[in-house]
């Protein structure tokens, strides 16, 4: 569903959940965030996310990984730790079972290299396989990153490439390098939790996962919510390999014109770029990176716990005053 849709139908229910009745629901319906924060008590908050989807890739454990990596993914943008997780599936009648085994092994085994169990689930019959995880986190609740925590002078960091949902298109197209698909399992299937827990080491308080609504759209977000302007720099964004060829192709999966038209009026672009690169940063990511926005002073330990955990980030742009816009420069 894209952003303008799913704003709509959401509205009724921000409506009925108001947010002062509910004074332990820290993170709700009321924030653009990417999942719920209850509170037990003043040193623990639970997190709450589902996300699911059809295969972006034909092997089926290798999508179960994905699909897992990308549930998970909200806990961390929290700076959360994931708990446990329940499988949702959908499975058509009549195809071959072991086919959900080995999806349902490919998430088993990325729950738990984040430290998590698997404790249970729920399937359904469907034309069309679906799966994914709902997904228990925690966090001290004085500790939450969110969208709303960035501020002007921070310093902001993605820890993984672009271009997840052009390769898998072209993939889809038998268009893809069979080098280039391999590079993009690989991201999609790394957790994000080396983030979580560098963000935490930091003090970091602002942070979004890049997914369905593109690396312009989640930023956008941010951006948003913490009433800032975004300043991202073109030449450090990083990109999978065969990314920028297929967006030259015009290989873009459908919901890159719904994110065009719903983010192109807070996105100005500052220097020339051609309109395919453009279309590339509002196109869908599955599984992405981490969009961080960490304090200058902070940074340096940032980076050196993010590297001592094995991850990775470029550092691609900093937040200013503003209101709200995404500047490409």
């Amino acid at each position: 569903m894209g952003p303008e849709d799913l704003a709509q139908v959401l509205r009724p229910l921000r409506e009925l959940f108001v947010a002062r009745q509910h004074p332990n629901v820290l993170v709700g319906l009321a924030a653009l965030d990417d999942a719920a924060v209850y509170r037990l008590d003043d040193q623990t908050a639970i997190i709450a996310t589902a996300d699911f989807f059809p295969p972006i890739v034909d092997d089926p454990y290798a999508f179960g990984a994905i699909a897992a990596a990308n549930a998970m993914s909200d806990v961390y943008a929290m700076g959360g730790e994931v708990l446990l997780a329940l499988n949702l599936v959908a499975f058509p009648e009549g195809l071959d079972p072991g086919i959900l085994g080995a999806i349902l092994k490919g998430g088993a085994d990325k729950v738990q290299e984040a430290g998590g169990v698997i404790a249970g689930g729920h399937t359904i019959t469907d034309r069309e396989p679906k799966y994914g995880l709902a997904v228990t986190g925690s966090v001290n609740p004085a500790r939450i990153a969110t969208k709303h925590g960035a501020r002007p002078g921070d310093q902001l960091f993605l820890t993984k490439p672009l271009g997840t949902g052009l390769v898998t298109t072209a993939a889809k197209a038998g268009a893809a390098e069979g080098a280039d698909l391999a590079a993009a399992i690989e991201t999609m299937s790394a957790l994000n939790r080396p983030a979580a827990r560098a963000l935490q080491a930091a003090g970091v308080r602002a942070a979004t996962d890049i997914t369905g609504f593109s690396f312009v759209g989640h930023g956008w977000e941010l951006a948003a919510e913490s009433k800032v302007d975004l300043v991202f720099r073109v030449d450090s964004l990083p990109l999978l390999p065969g990314a920028a060829r297929y967006a030259s192709e015009w290989l873009f999966p459908g919901g890159t014109e719904r994110n065009y038209r719903y983010y192109m009026p807070h996105l100005h672009v500052e220097r020339p770029l051609e309109e395919p690169f453009i279309r590339l940063l509002l196109t869908p990511e599955t599984s992405g990176g981490l969009l961080i926005a960490v304090p200058a002073d902070a940074a340096g330990v940032f980076q050196r716990t993010l590297e001592a955990q094995g991850g990775r980030a470029w550092l691609v742009g900093e937040a200013i005053r503003g209101d709200g816009t995404i500047h490409l420069r």
